[in-house]
C-alpha cells in the first residue's frame, strides 16, 4: 500500500504540469486581425484565397521589372516577393510566411485592409463612387488595393517618406472633366498618378520600377511633366525620358 501511494504520488506532479501546460495554450488567443487573418504557414506550392492574400500584400516587392500574379497559387514569384518583403522589415528571409510575416502584414493594414499609410479616398478624389468607369465598382475598388499596397513598398524603400497622390480612380464623366485620354487606365482604377513632395518626379519615377508597375510615365512624356504615373497596364510601357526611363 505504501509503495502505491508513493507512485501514485509521483505520477502527481506529472499530470499536474500538463494540465496546467494545456490551460496556457488554450488561453492563448490567436492571432487575429480586423482586415484579414491567416491560419497557416503559406510556403511554395501552396494555393488558395489566403495565398492570394498574401500575393496582394506583398506585390510591391516583385522586384525590378516583375509582376507578381494574383493567382492564388505559391510559386517563385511569390516566394521571391515573401522574401524582398521580408528583407525589407528585417525578418528571417526564408520566403515562408509565417506568423513573424503575418504579424508585420497585420502592422501594416487598417481594418479595410488599405496599407497604413493610403485610403480609398486618396486614390477615388474625383467621384462619389468607385462606379462609372470601364470595369465594375468592385473591380475598379479591388485593383485600387492593389496599387496601395505597391504604393506602400516604394513609400518604405524611399524611407517612409510620403508619397503625393493627386489622381486615381476616375469614372467616364470624371476622367473627360479633368481631359483625361478616352483609354486612360484610371477608368480602371488600377493607375496612379504621383506629384512632387518628399522626392522628385523623377526619382518616384524611377523607383517605381521595382515595384510591379507595367505602366510608368514621367517627365519628357507628353503631358506628364508635372506628376509620374504608374498603372498595372498588362504589358510593360515606361517612358520618363528627363529621367533616363
Amino acid at each position: 500500500m505504501t509503495r502505491r501511494i508513493a507512485r501514485l504520488l509521483s505520477v502527481v506532479p506529472v499530470v499536474l504540469a500538463t494540465v496546467l501546460a494545456t490551460m496556457f495554450v488554450s488561453s492563448t488567443p490567436a492571432a487575429a486581425d480586423g482586415c484579414y487573418t491567416w491560419g497557416r504557414t503559406l510556403s511554395e506550392g501552396m494555393s488558395g484565397e489566403d495565398v492570394r492574400q498574401l500575393q496582394i500584400r506583398v506585390s510591391g516587392y516583385p522586384g525590378y521589372g516583375g509582376v507578381i500574379s494574383l493567382d492564388g497559387a505559391f510559386g517563385p514569384a511569390t516566394k521571391a516577393a515573401v522574401t524582398r518583403f521580408q528583407q525589407a522589415y528585417g525578418l528571417a528571409a526564408d520566403g515562408v510566411a509565417g506568423s513573424n510575416t503575418f504579424n508585420k502584414i497585420y502592422a501594416l493594414q487598417d481594418d479595410d485592409c488599405t496599407p497604413i499609410n493610403f485610403s480609398y479616398a486618396e486614390l477615388n478624389n474625383c467621384n462619389s463612387t468607385w462606379s462609372g468607369g470601364a470595369v465594375s465598382a468592385a473591380t475598379a475598388k479591388a485593383n485600387a488595393l492593389v496599387s496601395m499596397w505597391k504604393l506602400q513598398a516604394m513609400r518604405h524603400a524611399l524611407g517612409d517618406q510620403p508619397l503625393r497622390v493627386t489622381s486615381g480612380f476616375r469614372s467616364y464623366s470624371c476622367n473627360s472633366a479633368v481631359g483625361g485620354a478616352s483609354n486612360s487606365r484610371h477608368l480602371y482604377g488600377d493607375a496612379v498618378d504621383l506629384g512632387a513632395g518628399s522626392h522628385s518626379l523623377c526619382t518616384l519615377a524611377q523607383r517605381a520600377r521595382y515595384h510591379g508597375f507595367n505602366g510608368i510615365l514621367g517627365p519628357g512624356y507628353p503631358g506628364h511633366n508635372d506628376h509620374t504615373h504608374v498603372d498595372h497596364r498588362s504589358s510593360r510601357y515606361w517612358s520618363a525620358p528627363s529621367c533616363g526611363i
